[in-house]
Formats: C-alpha cells, sequence, structure tokens
C-alpha cells in the first residue's frame, strides 16, 4: 500500500521538509508515504475564496487516481486516536488500494471534494498550520505503522 498525502501549499521550509523527510524514511515500501504538493489558488484582496477553492480541488483531482481510497482531513472529519489510525490503516492495507490523504488550503477542502471522500479525519480540534500538519501526518502514519507490526517505537 502506498499513502500519498495530497497538500494545497508548497514551498514549504527547510524544517519541514527535515521533519517529513525523518519519518518517511523509516517507513517500510509497502507503508510508503508520497507527498504531492498543490499549488494554492488565487487569493488576493478581490478575489473570491470560493474560486480559490474551486481551483485546488481542481488540481487535487488531477492528482488523484479512480482506485485510490481518499480520506479528507477536515476539523468537522472523525478523530482518530493513534490506535484507530493503526486500525484504520489496516482496513486500507485490507482493500488492497493506495491512499490519499487530502488537505485543502487556508479556506478548506471544495464540499464536493470533501463529499466524495471515502472517510473524513480531523487530526485536531485546533487549527493547524499547514507545515506542522505534514510533520504531524508523517508521524503518526509512522507510530501507527509500529503498532501494526509491534515495534517498541509507540511506548
Amino acid at each position: 500500500m502506498k499513502i500519498k498525502l495530497v497538500a494545497v501549499g508548497n514551498r514549504m521550509p527547510a524544517w519541514v521538509e527535515a521533519g517529513v523527510a525523518e519519518y518517511r524514511k523509516r517507513l517500510p515500501r509497502d507503508f510508503a508515504l508520497e507527498i504531492v504538493e498543490i499549488a494554492p489558488g488565487a487569493r488576493g484582496k478581490n478575489s473570491d475564496p470560493a474560486r480559490a477553492v474551486a481551483q485546488e480541488a481542481e488540481r487535487i483531482r488531477e492528482r488523484l487516481r479512480g482506485n485510490e481510497h481518499r480520506v479528507a482531513l477536515e476539523v468537522g472529519g472523525k478523530p482518530w486516536s493513534t490506535e484507530q489510525l493503526a486500525r484504520e490503516a489496516e482496513g486500507w492495507r485490507l482493500e488492497g488500494r493506495d491512499v490519499a490523504l487530502l488537505v485543502g488550503g487556508p479556506d478548506g477542502l471544495e464540499p464536493g471534494l470533501s463529499a466524495s471522500a471515502d472517510q473524513r479525519w480531523s487530526l485536531s480540534p485546533l487549527t493547524l498550520p499547514h507545515p506542522l500538519v505534514r510533520i504531524l501526518l508523517a508521524e503518526q502514519l509512522y507510530r501507527a505503522w509500529t503498532l501494526l507490526v509491534g515495534h517498541p517505537y509507540h511506548r
């Protein structure tokens, strides 16, 4: 199973790249994490946020394949403990499909894209900065994998 994080935002700071890289290198090939950056929609003083969200949604859709299990990350999603994430990941693996984790831009995911997801997951009720979300996701995926294989990291 491959896990693809499709996230709006580019040009991440070096500390984000380093943090994500650390956990990506720890994951095995059958639980690999790929990062796909999506250019943010045009925003400015007189721009329409809904148009920017629609642009982002179109760019996200272009990077998805038809058979991926899609998980929309949003505040209104279901919160999972690390143990629940491990159970979800095991279920994804048993489905035999790759996974696409979808992270929207500053105004969130387009409603149609969110509605078409197989699952909606909330990392926290807090508003998290997008760079931090990438590191948090990479670490939690690694932690879930360690639970699945009985590795002591989770202690």
